[in-house]
């Protein structure tokens, strides 16, 4: 199959290239021309939209799908379209399924029930067995199987020895550890950011403190052990700067931010709607303008929807009772071209994860496999349920104004397009 992009502006830093507009020609998967013009023959699969943009394909490193355990959320089949159609060619899947992703063959699982599907995945194995936090996984099986690094989702690793260990045992394998930033002791019963808006709304408080003690802990464990750390979806402004602070000392530390984040503040709970609890919350507009000052000064390294499908039982109940998580592979392009330049989004979606991770690097030039992210930067519109693709309709960005259109993917020579 032979596929024809007319006039796609490229955005790709890497690419000789980088914002031109032409016409690129991909074969059986390969990226054979780029030129000004190229004439379609008549087998070609010819793609021409409005405004059309590419860039090297975008990789969400924090994706809960459902299955196995909880397809009534959504199944790996449905949710890697999910993600094409949102313009992710490589996802990393979440090991908090049931089971949990603790062992070999249910890393090979996740792997052989979509093989061959357009966005490729990479199962993240947890770090406890069952995500208990009392022992160590078979991290070293996981990772020859195909796991690419080991977390437990949205747990804290309380016990500060079995970090230690976990860091200085990941080294005989170049494993990076994954440490989710909040200490429960001092986060309690909290549902919500601890400030002006928990107190007026009753709502138990979530302290900014419980997020930068637990990053402070982790940094102090990374000094001493070495190792990789990645500390996934910071949320304050104090802890943007622990990490600046630990980079500058040489730690091997890296961090991402979820979108929502970036996007929102706890000013949105004034209607308790469930959909807008999320783990960490939102936090205030302060901690919001630092986040994105840290993604531009290079402190925050990589940017996740942190899409988790929550079924309607968990969601449509009382803020406090319901279960955290939003769905965002959706509106994850559309939210971040409000706040954030197209270069900043490409490379924190792209170039930063796949790095980290350990994902194959790509570019957009001739001779090269096509691994395309295809968009429209411009055009604003009003996120809404019919713009949800996910099985779960649990969005945080429901009635929120967001810029520029995905049109789809094309990877692993297949295009996937959301017309």
């Amino acid at each position: 199959m032979t596929t024809l992009l007319k006039s796609a502006t490229i955005i790709d830093a890497s690419s000789p290239y980088h914002k031109q507009t032409k016409d690129i020609l991909i074969t059986d998967g390969i990226i054979t021309k780029i030129d000004n013009s190229i004439q379609p023959k008549e087998n070609y699969q010819v793609v021409e939209l409005d405004n059309l943009h590419v860039s090297t394909g975008w990789f969400d490193t924090s994706v809960s799908f459902g299955e196995p355990g909880y397809e009534e959320r959504e199944t790996l089949k449905h949710g890697v379209q999910v993600a094409a159609k949102s313009g992710f060619t490589d996802v990393a899947i979440n090991p908090n399924t049931y089971p949990i992703v603790d062992n070999k063959s249910a890393v090979e699982f996740l792997i052989n029930k979509v093989n061959g599907a357009a966005t490729s995945i990479h199962p993240i194995g947890a770090l406890t067995q069952q995500s208990k936090g009392v022992e160590m996984s078979e991290m070293y099986d996981m990772q020859q199987s195909g796991a690419i690094a080991f977390g437990d989702y949205n747990k804290p690793v309380s016990n500060d020895n079995l970090l230690k260990i976990a860091l200085l045992y990941a080294q005989n394998f170049d494993g990076l550890v994954l440490s989710f930033p909040k200490n429960n002791l001092i986060a309690g019963e909290g549902v919500a950011n601890e400030g002006k808006n928990s107190t007026l709304l009753g709502l138990k408080g979530i302290p900014a403190l419980a997020e930068e003690i637990q990053i402070a802990r982790d940094l102090f464990l990374l000094e001493y052990t070495g190792g990789k750390l990645h500390i996934p979806t910071i949320s304050t402004a104090k802890s943007v700067q622990l990490i600046k602070d630990a980079k500058e000392k040489g730690l091997d530390v890296t961090c991402s931010v979820a979108v929502h984040n970036l996007f929102l503040t706890d000013d949105e709970l004034h209607d308790f709607d469930a959909n807008k609890k999320v783990n960490p919350p939102l936090r205030t507009e302060n901690d919001r303008k630092a986040l994105i000052q840290g993604l531009k000064e290079g402190v925050i390294d990589i940017i996740t929807s942190d899409h988790n499908p929550i079924d309607i039982e968990h969601k449509k109940v009382e803020y406090s009772t319901a279960k955290d998580g939003t769905i965002g592979l959706e509106s994850a392009f559309g939210a971040l071209n409000t706040v954030l330049d197209i270069e900043t989004i490409v490379k924190c979606l792209s170039d930063n994860p796949r790095k980290r991770f350990g994902v194959d690097s790509v570019i957009i030039e001739e001779n090269e496999k096509a691994t395309l992210s295809i968009f429209n930067p411009n055009g604003e519109y009003t996120f809404s349920e019919e713009n949800i693709i996910s099985t779960s309709k649990n969005s945080v960005f429901l009635d929120k104004k967001l810029d520029g259109k995905v049109y789809g993917i094309y990877n692993n020579s297949q295009l996937i397009l959301n017309l």
